[in-house]
């Protein structure tokens, strides 16, 4: 006797657009918390550094995207990172901005 059972359930697809910008959003703050850590910062320095609220830079590190170009311009300096590089990654995790 055989039972075909699903490992996973299907999921709508109106949840996939938003798995996909969770998903982007957090390696961007993945690549961010690399660069910060690899920069000798902790993120209260880098927070202070940058002019963020400390709360501002952990949301990005935990997957939410800054909307600000000038917030991510001192994220970049901070860091000492520079900004086409940074930029590069945004290309790549771009689907983390849509909406």
């Amino acid at each position: 006797m055989s039972t075909t059972r699903k490992m996973f359930a299907s999921l709508h697809p109106t949840y996939v657009p938003e798995i996909r910008r969770q998903s982007m959003g957090r390696l961007f703050g993945l690549c961010i918390q690399a660069a910060r850590k690899n920069a000798g910062l902790s993120i209260e320095d880098a927070a202070r550094l940058s002019g963020m609220a400390l709360s501002e830079w952990m949301a990005i590190e935990e997957g939410a995207v800054p909307t600000e170009l000038n917030q991510l311009r001192a994220m970049a300096e901070t860091m000492q990172v520079n900004f086409d590089h940074m930029a590069s990654w945004m290309l790549v995790f771009r689907d983390a901005w849509e909406l």
